[in-house]
């Protein structure tokens, strides 16, 4: 039997946020959840793990503390760890919020998460944004993440990946995700999260998926998250978010549900080597001289600007005028490419890809 929006309306919500080492950022995380126009019934941080303050000041700012045990399984283990007691005793049209604690909310988060889930939506997903700061990394994720929501919002808010960050759940999807592991319809364990996957937010949206559910990401859906402030870490987040993607199509091989998405996978590599290519053409002209202007390449280009700096739009001037420059994105691109390349020779060597916390 599919849920129905009646139900829905009048169902009760738990926020369940897992948190690691997060005494800094988690009375923000709590506000903003109070904050919202419809304020979950209850909230509970799963402290993880935890060396520093995270659980007092979880305390402190009025939520239900729940302390891993044993956890080695990172987010996902302390996540099903959690959600084996806040699910007991919740009605199937119940909802599960689960979000990030570097994360906060905009107020008409909750709200227009219980508004989109109507028949046959499992889950819904946030759009999310760069928090200021950074410097000019700050600034390329920033640009990056506005681009993705632009894409989200064109797609018709169909969510591709039901981001880490912010998601909402119904409980009886979560409930069949179990299910299917134990009866061995989908892999990664016997819990609801994946303890197999380096990326439980992707792999948990084709587990929603494959069961039969849609996924949206509406627009009032926005979450303003963590960047990451320096190349190494960046470079371990990306890593893990490609590596934990290949691998988990490798896992679901083709199906209807995966097929878009290696589809996305094969674009990606072309574009890689779509830009190794010109690069390669453009040294060779220079080596053999200065090359000449073209009226028409010079036209192409200026449209190839202007859509940079239009996409940015949202991030702000200065993110506008720094896509502008195409120079400094170039390099960005260069090393996103980098990630898939190293991602898929570490694959195909079958090298392990570490958790990185991020």
């Amino acid at each position: 039997m599919r849920p129905s929006a009646g139900n829905v309306a009048a169902a009760r919500i738990v926020a369940l946020i897992p948190a690691h080492n997060e005494a800094g950022r988690i009375g923000a995380a709590i506000a903003a959840l109070r904050a919202q126009n419809r304020e979950p019934d209850r909230i509970v941080v799963v402290a993880d793990n935890c060396t520093d303050a995270t659980a007092d000041n979880a305390r402190r700012a009025g939520a239900t503390v729940v302390e891993s045990s044993g956890n080695r399984h990172k987010k996902a283990g302390a996540l099903n760890q959690a959600l084996d007691g806040v699910l007991h005793g919740l009605a199937a049209d119940d909802l599960v919020l689960v979000q990030d604690a570097d994360t906060t909310l905009v107020p008409s988060f909750v709200a227009s998460a219980v508004k989109a889930m109507g028949p046959g939506v499992g889950a819904v997903g946030g759009i999310f944004y760069g928090e200021p700061g950074g410097g000019l990394l700050g600034a390329l994720q920033r640009i990056e993440f506005q681009r993705y929501a632009r894409e989200i919002a064109r797609r018709g808010y169909r969510a591709d990946v039901l981001t880490g960050t912010a998601t909402v759940f119904r409980v009886s999807t979560l409930r069949q995700i179990r299910r299917a592991r134990l009866d061995g319809l989908i892999g990664g364990g016997t819990s609801y999260y994946s303890l197999a996957s380096l990326t439980e937010d992707d792999e948990i949206t084709k587990a929603v998926r494959t069961i039969g559910y849609r996924t949206v990401s509406p627009a009032g859906c926005r979450v303003v998250t963590e960047v990451m402030t320096t190349v190494p870490k960046l470079w371990h987040q990306r890593m893990r978010w490609q590596r934990g993607a290949l691998e988990n199509l490798r896992d679901y091989g083709w199906t209807r549900v995966t097929a878009p998405y290696f589809v996305r996978q094969a674009l990606m590599g072309l574009s890689v080597l779509a830009l190794a290519l010109y690069l390669v053409f453009t040294a060779w002209m220079l080596a053999r001289g200065r090359p000449e202007f073209s009226p028409f390449w010079g036209a192409v280009g200026l449209v190839f600007v202007a859509e940079k700096v239009v996409t940015a739009r949202g991030a702000g001037l200065k993110s506008q005028l720094l896509a502008g420059t195409l120079a400094v994105e170039l390099v960005y691109d260069l090393f996103q490419h980098a990630v898939y390349v190293r991602a898929l020779w570490d694959m195909a060597r079958r090298r392990e890809e570490r958790w990185c916390a991020t």
